[in-house]
């Protein structure tokens, strides 16, 4: 390190051939241990901590004794060897120390700490926002801050490397329903218009590769005005966006597999599975899994007996959708177990109830329905959902988009409850075939995924197919459970993108207006093409074990989208309101 004011080396360096060196050391006191005479300060900063001594001198060990944990200070000596029983392994410094000959304060703290820094995982988290700058004092914060650095970059390089031009796209934009509830920006200039910040560069990304880009990626901020979730940050979120010209869907498969398999196996110890990863049709991910975002490390499976429940009379299950999940050995759990996944499934997944039998040695049902099953339905019930002698079945019976939830639920928490899940494995796969539209709670059609996505079948499927029975080239890869990312092959054809936003509901002239820049541009000759943008934050949340997403954000919001460090949202002042041409009704 260059010479300067502070610091010749940093808190990581000094190894055994500095013994003997003259040097210099800065950064804040992590701790103080004082054994009569002799004083032991553990200094620290970015890259590490080096312990310096004070003795010899009462002055300067009393100077040093009274210094305040977490002040920063600037150290000056030189470097010795440790006794060895004093070693430290556990840091790379821990051969050597700093004998001080002088000590200067450069920032005192002069109040007390709001919480034990170093333990801070045990503090209120609107604490910890609040003083975000000491929390981020913390070595596993720091460890998380690193990691993030060292992943962006990570994946800059793999993206230039597979000739990937990176784009900044703009922050002010205007609105577009995207799913999400945009953040506007009123406008000085124009009054009563407004600015948008991007749910994501969806709309500029296709304009690149209407522009001759052939394969664009930035490390791109997302705006969407959403509740939190732990896997979910409000306000903005960072994506690894990407869009490749003349492509298919498996063009974009490959180029993300590779990077996502890379950035796994190099980040973490864990295992990865290797890619190509399973392509899963949303439809099969619903029945299977109750969702479309499965985890592939627990092993049960949903399956569908609607068919053998409709030739008998049971009163709960007429009418319904009934599903099972078999759990392998289920018959050696207790009871308060299955009462407690009962439980669960009234409570926290709002189900009527939740049916289970145990599979005697002889092939006979034991549990609440075992009397209202006749020889004949049993076996093929055993058969179908492939249950052998010592298993149990559990049973979900509800409506259409509600059976799927529950038996989804039920599966996760059944995995959760009996440690199914390998927890020293990441596995991926691909969720496509997505529907193109869905029913709103309105009763009327809208997209069911992204608007901007090709229609399975082009122009073709929208003119002669019921608009619920139309695939859509959109796909999600998903890595235990967690969603990393939404892509699609994009609607390049202007004729194909009024028709299928027509059936959604929207006019030519609302698309011309709302879309008018996509609109232009496929009139003049726009190459098919096809992207997708993993979550960055979502990635490091996997990567660090983190259960909340926020450990992996340097200045995250709360789950109330309230900054508590800088005080956003916050008030400002009539001629601030004045200038952008707004008038707040606050009744």
């Amino acid at each position: 390190m260059k010479e300067n004011r502070y610091r010749t080396y940093n808190c990581s360096e000094l190894r055994e051939k500095n013994v003997g060196e003259e040097i210099k050391l800065a950064g804040w006191v992590d701790t103080i241990r004082d054994l009569g005479g002799v004083l032991f300060i553990d200094l620290r900063d970015q890259y590490g901590i080096t312990q310096v001594v004070i003795s010899g001198d009462d002055k300067k060990v009393d100077f040093a004794a009274k210094i305040p944990v977490e002040s920063t200070i600037t150290v000056s000596g030189k470097v010795r060897l440790r006794d060895k029983e004093t070693i430290n392994r556990s840091i790379e410094t821990g051969t050597v120390e700093l004998f001080a000959e002088n000590i200067e304060i450069l920032g005192k703290r002069t109040k007390s700490l709001p919480f034990d820094l170093q333990n801070n995982r045990t503090v209120r988290e609107d604490l910890r926002l609040e003083y975000r700058f000491l929390d981020l004092r913390s070595r596993k914060n720091l460890e998380n801050l690193k990691l993030r650095a060292k992943l962006i970059q990570f994946l800059r390089m793999q993206m230039i490397e597979q000739g990937f031009l990176e784009v900044q796209t703009p922050i002010l934009t205007s609105s577009s329903p995207e799913g999400a509830r945009d953040y506007l920006v009123p406008s000085r200039i124009y009054p009563g218009k407004f600015y948008a910040l991007p749910q994501a560069p969806q709309q500029f990304k296709q304009l690149l590769m209407v522009s001759g880009i052939d394969k664009y990626f930035q490390i791109a901020p997302c705006f969407r005005d959403e509740d939190a979730r732990a896997d979910r940050s409000p306000g903005e979120f960072y994506q690894l966006d990407m869009e490749m010209a003349f492509a298919t869907q498996e063009d974009v498969f490959e180029i993300m597999e590779k990077v996502i398999y890379n950035t796994f196996t190099k980040f973490s110890d864990k295992k990865v599975a290797e890619y190509p990863f399973p392509r899963i049709p949303y439809e099969e991910a619903m029945l299977k899994y109750g969702t479309d975002k499965p985890d592939l490390r627990n092993p049960l499976i949903i399956k569908d007996v609607t068919e053998i429940f409709e030739k008998l009379d049971i009163k709960v299950f007429n009418g319904k959708i009934v599903r099972t999940i078999t759990l392998p050995n289920g018959a050696d759990a207790t009871r308060t177990f299955y009462d407690a996944m009962e439980e669960f499934a009234v409570n926290e997944c709002k189900a009527k109830g939740l049916a289970w039998l145990k599979v005697n040695e002889d092939r006979t049902l034991q549990g609440p329905i075992a009397k209202l099953i006749p020889d004949e339905a049993r076996e093929e019930l055993l058969t179908k959902t492939d249950t052998k002698e010592g298993d149990s079945i559990f049973f979900i019976a509800e409506h259409k988009g509600i059976v799927e939830k529950i038996a989804g639920e039920i599966r996760k928490e059944i995995g959760i409850r009996q440690n199914l899940i390998d927890d020293s494995v990441y596995k991926f796969c691909w969720i496509v075939d997505f529907p193109m539209f869905e029913i709103a709670d309105n009763g009327k059609l809208e997209f069911s995924h992204n608007p901007f996505s090709m229609p399975q079948g082009g122009m073709e499927a929208l003119l002669t197919k019921d608009p619920l029975d139309i695939y859509a080239y959109q796909y999600d890869i998903v890595c235990n459970g967690i969603e990393l990312s939404s892509g699609a092959v994009r609607n390049h054809d202007p004729e194909i993108m009024v028709k299928a936003f027509e059936i959604a509901g929207y006019t030519e002239e609302e698309i011309m207006t709302r879309f008018s820049a996509l609109y232009k541009a496929f009139h003049y000759g726009a190459p098919p093409h096809a992207g997708i943008a993993p979550g960055v934050d979502r990635m490091l949340m996997l990567l660090t074990g983190e259960e909340s997403i926020r450990e992996v954000i340097a200045f995250p919001m709360n789950s109330k989208a309230q900054d508590l460090l800088m005080g956003a949202p916050g008030n400002v002042t009539d001629r601030q309101l004045k200038e952008v041409h707004i008038k707040l009704d606050l009744k």
